[in-house]
């Protein structure tokens, strides 16, 4: 791929965690890699309690092949995917068979104006990848960046899905925009407002025990997309 200018780019990431590991447990991580279409492949994990072999969460990724020097787009050499395959399972394995699995959900994009905002992040030099993009973690600190505080305080990540649509370099300034979700369930209890009964009382309460939002990264100077996501927050448990 070097020789060729070739690099893979980060497409599409989904995670979700059911339990976090508690200080001195030992987590197991297992991950592979498969063909993912002419001009991709996908990456996949699966994190279990090693002492249990309960699994306490999964995730997937999609990446594309881009040439360095065009930025564009380039479908996967035949060289190229021969040399990676050799180390993907011989048979297709997904983290989420699942038919109906909430890593394909599609994200609308946020539109102005957003309930939160956190404007002006600047890249650092440690927030770059060897190809002197800023990497795919730093995009989930930037959009935690606008979550309101009694979100973080009360809440945890449950789930978080990202696309990444436009690259970020260390000289860019960014924007990190939130606004809450509409869910099914929050459109029913607008419907029940000012009926008496148990449904209304039992949607709100499920309502405060998670949170849904839109997330929307973008350049500061003209307002391009580079990244999309939505998260799904849960209550913290008790102590």
């Amino acid at each position: 791929m070097r020789k060729l200018n070739l690099i893979w780019v980060t497409a599409r990431m989904h995670i979700e965690v059911y339990k976090y590991p508690a200080w001195s447990d030992v987590v197991e991580i297992e991950t592979w890699c498969q063909s993912e279409g002419r001009i991709g492949t996908r990456r996949d994990w699966i994190l279990k309690d090693y002492a249990t072999g309960e699994v306490i969460g999964r995730a997937t990724s999609k990446w594309v092949m881009m040439n360095q020097n065009t930025r564009r787009l380039q479908k996967v050499d035949d060289d190229v995917r021969e040399e990676y395959l050799v180390f993907c399972p011989r048979e297709p394995r997904l983290a989420f068979p699942e038919e109906s699995n909430g890593s394909l959900r599609k994200i609308p994009k946020l539109e102005d104006p957003a309930e939160y905002s956190r404007n002006g992040l600047v890249p650092r030099r440690a927030d770059l990848d060897m190809n002197l993009h800023v990497n795919n973690v730093t995009y989930i600190g930037w959009v935690l960046e606008s979550i309101p505080q009694e979100i973080i305080d009360s809440y945890e990540l449950e789930t978080i899905t990202l696309d990444y649509r436009r690259e970020c370099q260390h000289d860019d300034i960014v924007d990190s925009l939130t606004s809450t979700e509409p869910t099914e369930d929050s459109e029913r209890l607008q419907e029940l407002k000012g009926t008496n009964g148990s449904a209304s009382s039992s949607l709100k309460q499920d309502q405060e025990d998670s949170h849904q939002f839109l997330h929307l990264l973008r350049l500061s100077s003209d307002g391009l997309e580079i990244n999309r996501g939505r998260t799904e927050w849960r209550k913290k448990p008790s102590r």
